[in-house]
């Protein structure tokens, strides 16, 4: 089961975009607890007798747990960005992005009028098998009522979700009929990779939104899949991928490199946390033109690979500077079921440089990305200032910067042409998404008839369509803004085009659609003929 959540598909304006990118994610393999080398019992003795004295002389009862939990965090936040603390209650949780799977009915939903709709039953889930249909209304759950009482998404989370085995009787409602169905909670997989396909005769796409347990294997059966396909360069898209496990990311360097090449090296304080990962004779696609595309939300393991990457001339690094995330976080299990995800390294790429950006002062790294936004870096690369002293070169005598982020080949300023806060009112008020599952619903059987190719190159939003969406927004209460849909009509209708393609034909028809305003790739497609003499600037 997962939320059909077609808002962050959306193009936000910048500064709100922003305020979601400071979130690191750790990466590495899970270690044992170390044993404490150091004496830190008359800190701990210190700390225990002010708990105990609050517990028992501080004038209002007070939740101690609630406390340690709160020092603990703060204690972590004067450490880094990235080290942090999750309680039991939320472990779970946190984990799951990145397991690959979760437990659950295997429904994507949406909420329209306080009403729970399925979008899809997800393939090979449990409620595909049981014949849950697309604009099936979810009404009660173990009897207990789910519509019309203001129900929001993790509401419904909690209901649907559960561990693999257990049943729960779902009531759903068919056009006037009410059905009962008792569905038992299986394994529901959670892709990393949205979508791959080709962009022309020779040219594939993949793009990964995520590092986590599955994107090796599943990148691999994308790779497979292109090159069966005739594919002879790649575009793989890393934009707003905030990262996950660090052997994903080499692993997929791994496909690209040849053997005996560096892909990345840790240094911690304690001997323990320093390695070096090198590629391997294995790799499927070791000689063809790569580009890879990042922007100011790639982070962490997708820097890891880039910079491998551009560091070995082995690929162009189109878009916009990224993150800057170089500390490499390992989980530790505390005796209550949390977890502390404390930095043990920082990683460097081949050259020897650090993406990391600094962090000494913890307000100006939380503001990092809208200082970059208003210092006009998203506009104008010649607003980046590289410090010569972190100036690298890469075995081909291109040069390369540390001090924060993979500052990528060619830089692709962002399109403010395709901000809308109309756009973003119609998503935020599901508004975008009722009309499109309508439209999708009703025409069905037409559209699908004709195929998605057809779809892709004749289909049309006509100006009914878009009377249609503003009078959906309007009964969301959404006050419209026909200047502004009148101005950015392109925009609105690739947004629906692309919403109505994701209905019918999953993410591999919403991003193929969608990629006609990704400024990026259709940049980076303009440069293949030009990667030979890029990658080796001494015969320039």
């Amino acid at each position: 089961m997962t939320e059909n959540s077609n808002s962050k598909y959306q193009i936000r304006l910048p500064l709100v975009l922003c305020l979601g990118l400071a979130a690191g994610v750790f990466v590495g393999a899970r270690l044992n607890t170390p044993k404490g080398s150091s004496d830190v019992g008359s800190d701990v003795q210190k700390f225990r007798e002010v708990l105990t004295q609050i517990q028992n002389d501080y004038v209002d009862t007070v939740n101690t747990s609630e406390l340690v939990d709160d020092a603990i965090q703060h204690m972590l936040n004067k450490l880094d960005p990235h080290s942090a603390y999750i309680n039991a209650t939320d472990r779970i949780a946190a984990n799951e992005d990145l397991r690959g799977n979760f437990d659950g009915i295997g429904v994507e939903f949406n909420i329209f009028h306080d009403t729970i709709v399925v979008v899809s039953a997800l393939s090979g889930g449990p409620s595909e098998a049981l014949g849950i249909q697309s604009g099936d209304k979810i009404i009660k759950v173990d009897d207990k009522l789910l519509a019309g009482i203001g129900v929001q998404s993790p509401d419904v989370m909690k209901a649907l979700k559960g561990p693999k085995g257990t049943e729960v009787k779902v009531t759903i409602l068919r056009g006037s009929k009410e059905i009962d169905y008792k569905i038992v909670r299986d394994k529901i997989p959670q892709y990393s990779v949205d979508v791959s396909y080709m962009v022309d005769a020779q040219t594939g796409y993949i793009k990964v939104n995520r590092f986590a347990a599955t994107t090796f294997e599943e990148f691999h059966e994308a790779l497979k899949k292109l090159k069966e396909s005739g594919m002879k360069r790649l575009v793989l898209d890393l934009q707003g991928n905030p990262g996950g496990y660090m052997n994903m990311a080499i692993d997929m360097a791994d496909e690209f490199l040849s053997e005996g090449k560096k892909i990345v090296f840790t240094n911690g304080k304690e001997k323990k946390y320093n390695s070096e990962a090198m590629s391997t004779a294995r790799g499927d696609f070791e000689t063809g033109p790569l580009i890879v595309l990042v922007n100011e939300g790639s982070a962490s393991a997708s820097e890891i690979l880039s910079g491998a990457l551009q560091d070995n001339d082995r690929a162009l690094i189109v878009g916009r500077r990224s993150f800057g995330k170089g500390l490499v976080q390992s989980p530790f299990d505390l005796s209550d079921g949390s977890e502390l995800r404390l930095t043990i390294s920082r990683y460097y790429t081949p050259t020897g440089r650090s993406i990391q950006k600094p962090y000494e002062d913890e307000d100006e790294y939380s503001r990092d990305i809208i200082s970059r936004y208003n210092h006009g870096e998203f506009f104008h690369a010649d607003s980046i200032r590289f410090n010569d002293s972190l100036k690298y070169v890469t075995p081909n005598g291109r040069s390369v910067y540390g001090g924060g982020g993979i500052m990528p080949d060619y830089f692709v300023p962002l399109d403010t042409t395709l901000n809308s806060h109309y756009l973003n009112e119609l998503y935020t008020s599901t508004s975008i998404q009722e009309y499109t599952f309508g439209y999708a619903e009703t025409h069905k059987d037409e559209l699908q008839k004709k195929g998605f190719q057809s779809f892709l190159k004749t289909f049309v939003v006509s100006d009914d369509m878009l009377d249609g969406l503003v009078k959906v927004g309007e009964r969301n209460k959404v006050k419209p803004d026909r200047k502004e849909l009148r101005l950015k009509k392109k925009l609105f209708q690739v947004h629906i085009k692309a919403q109505i393609a994701r209905k019918l034909w999953n993410n591999e028809g919403f991003f193929q659609v969608m990629n006609e305003t990704n400024e990026i790739l259709l940049q980076a497609m303009k440069l293949f003929d030009r990667i030979p003499n890029e990658l080796d600037r001494r015969k320039m």
